[in-house]
């Protein structure tokens, strides 16, 4: 072999293993999201990040939040079994589908204090510090994750 060819093969290979970013592989389909909260008004006035552990739940009925049900709107899209914000112990909003990866049926996983759980296969997603890492090793991945951008008392949720 060519010494030039060689070190083309060599520059390639750094390229490859060193010029790619990670990605993070879910099982779970990719359904759209796009949600927004004002919480300067309305019912998510006390939805803010001091308040480390409140949720929000947005499926096709609409946003369940302490009880009541708002309605979405014609540009809210809430993934594929539904959306949990949650606000974490580092007083941080963060977004997860409530589809179980482990079983990816669209029966959402329901909320538990700081665990999200699987009401199939029983596994209990740790949320409290915004990774919804699994916590029973039935599951080898975390419920995926949501883009939450908080700016101007708006947080808006993206897939």
């Amino acid at each position: 072999m060519c010494k030039h060819r060689y070190i083309e093969l060599i520059l390639i290979s750094l390229l490859t293993l060193t010029g790619c970013e990670q990605v993070n592989y879910s099982p779970i389909p990719k359904a759209p999201v796009q949600l927004t909260i004002n919480t300067e008004a309305g019912a998510y006035v006390h939805f803010v990040t001091a308040n480390i552990g409140e949720y929000i739940i947005v499926d096709g009925s609409g946003y369940h939040y302490h009880g009541q049900t708002l309605p979405l709107t014609n540009t809210d899209y809430y993934g594929y079994a539904g959306t949990l914000i949650y606000i974490t112990h580092d007083q941080h909003y963060a977004a997860f589908d409530l589809c179980c990866p482990h079983c990816i049926k669209r029966e959402p996983c329901y909320v538990d204090g700081f665990y999200v759980i699987c009401p199939i296969c029983g596994e209990k997603y740790d949320v409290s510090h915004g990774f919804g890492t699994p916590t029973q090793s039935i599951s080898k991945q975390a419920l995926r994750k949501y883009s939450a951008i908080y700016t101007n008392h708006r947080l808006t949720i993206r897939d």
